[in-house]
């Protein structure tokens, strides 16, 4: 069983940066392929971006592309998500996510991960 815990989010106004960060308990962290997803109100749940357990491939959606990177530390048991330049639409409930350890292939689809943080609010003033 993984259990995920999300901080990081606030209130910033459009232009500016925040990093999520995703702790994560259980000893298969290092070989789950982690997600951020985020949720605005009214909305699906949506993909932002994913990072392989070897953090060797890694995928972005195309509103996140050359503004948000994310990132894995395995010693800390801890996914990041670096948001710069946010814009006013990105406000929203972020969601961190991990696969199912083992796991062979890599996911953007939200059925794909079996673990979910409670999530932490975005909020972009514009």
């Amino acid at each position: 069983q993984v259990q995920l815990v999300e901080s990081g989010g606030g209130l910033v106004q459009a232009g500016g940066s925040l990093r999520l960060s995703c702790a994560a308990s259980g000893r298969t962290f290092s070989r789950s392929h982690m997600a951020w997803f985020r949720q605005a109100p009214g909305k699906e749940r949506e993909f932002v971006a994913a990072i392989s357990w070897s953090g060797g491939a890694i995928a972005y959606a195309d509103s996140a592309k050359g503004r948000f990177t994310i990132s894995r530390d395995d010693a800390e048991n801890t996914v990041y998500l670096q948001m710069n330049n946010l814009k006013a639409e990105d406000t929203a409930v972020y969601y961190c996510a991990a696969a199912p350890p083992y796991r062979t292939g890599f996911s953007r689809r939200k059925g794909d991960y079996d673990y979910w943080g409670q999530g932490t609010q975005v909020t972009v003033s514009s």
